[in-house]
């Protein structure tokens, strides 16, 4: 059975005129119902009803229905003037460790002094060894490990101190 879009408007409209209050049209692999005096409109389980102006209700089966999942977007941080962004002098990727099995050379928290090896960026087989130019505390990184990063792209702010 299939219904087009006509269809279904002349039978909501033959319903609404007469004093039906609930139809129910279903075969194998479909099913509507039409139920008068229940204005609303829900999504789940195994229908999706429909509410349309005359309060008139259409319930059509969606077996496969998931809801969307509701991206979480993350706040964005309060930066500190004073704190010092460390820069990406080159196009590359970003490593935290010096290997995927070893610690990250710096995290959130950690003290680091002037000249230390913060990153490695690797770039056209090379791997770039980023230093930090002042003391002071690892406040936020903000790239991914792996992640592929730009000339001046901001990638950690250390708090000095």
């Amino acid at each position: 059975m299939t219904i087009d879009f006509k269809e279904l408007s002349e039978l909501l409209a033959a319903i609404a005129a007469n004093n039906i209050t609930e139809l129910t049209l279903k075969n194998s692999d479909f099913e509507l119902t039409v139920s008068k005096g229940q204005p609303l409109i829900s999504t789940g389980g195994s229908s999706t009803t429909i509410a349309d102006i005359n309060s008139t209700v259409i319930s059509v089966p969606t077996p496969e229905y998931q809801p969307a999942a509701i991206e979480q977007r993350p706040t964005t941080p309060t930066i500190d003037s004073k704190w010092i962004e460390i820069k990406s002098p080159m196009v590359g990727t970003f490593y935290r460790s010096p290997a995927p099995d070893e610690p990250p050379f710096a995290s959130i928290g950690d003290r680091i002094r002037a000249g230390q090896t913060v990153c490695i960026i690797e770039a056209m087989k090379l791997m770039n060894e980023i230093e930090a130019e002042s003391a002071g505390q690892v406040m936020q990184v903000l790239v991914e490990n792996g992640q592929p990063i730009e000339f001046g792209q901001p990638l950690m702010y250390v708090n000095p101190s």
